[in-house]
């Protein structure tokens, strides 16, 4: 295993708890957002969190770390609602939905590391601070395709857009990490 295999699975096991841990207080009550919601809760996590980065300014406590974690989590929610159609049940038991979180995240994180072969691992000299802009941008496509009602002439779709959303979340908490130690 790689070490970014490594940091990968330090940081997935705590969105992956968290994720769980609200699974078993709420149910999948998300699951009666529509993508078009989920892309904006998404929206405000990221948003927030480059307001902090501009005016250094944190006025309700809340770390960036949890809205990066947060970030993770509704992405997969919206991975899972793609998947899911309408005439699905609401209420999915808590291991169903545990296993389609992690067919969705570790299907992104496969994605990632065969990026990151090719990248060789180029988000380890990125600032924070742009990958939030990378989010923001891949949130703004998001909503366009959206808004188009799905239909593309080239782009890879909303699927991609957020799986690269929870990859670059998990990377910045990576560099979280790093910060702190």
């Amino acid at each position: 295993m790689t070490r970014t295999e490594e940091e990968f699975e330090v940081e997935i096991k705590q969105c992956r708890d968290i994720f769980e841990k609200k699974t078993r207080d709420y149910g999948t009550s998300w699951r009666i957002l529509r993508l078009p919601s989920l892309t904006d809760q998404i929206f405000i996590k990221a948003n927030r969190i480059r307001s902090i980065e501009e005016t250094g300014e944190n006025k309700i406590g809340d770390s960036s770390r949890g809205e990066y974690i947060a970030m993770v989590n509704y992405a997969v929610m919206a991975l899972i609602q793609q998947e899911l159609s309408d005439s699905d049940e609401m209420e999915l038991s808590v291991d169903k939905v545990m296993k389609l979180y992690d067919k969705h995240l570790y299907r992104t994180v496969a994605l990632m590391l065969d990026k990151n072969h090719d990248y060789g691992e180029a988000w380890r000299q990125m600032r924070i601070s742009s990958m939030t802009d990378l989010i923001l941008m891949k949130l703004r496509r998001i909503k366009q395709i959206e808004d188009n009602d799905g239909k593309t002439l080239i782009s890879e779709g909303v699927e991609g857009g957020y799986m690269d959303i929870i990859n670059y979340s998990l990377f910045c908490l990576v560099r979280l990490t790093e910060n702190n130690e």
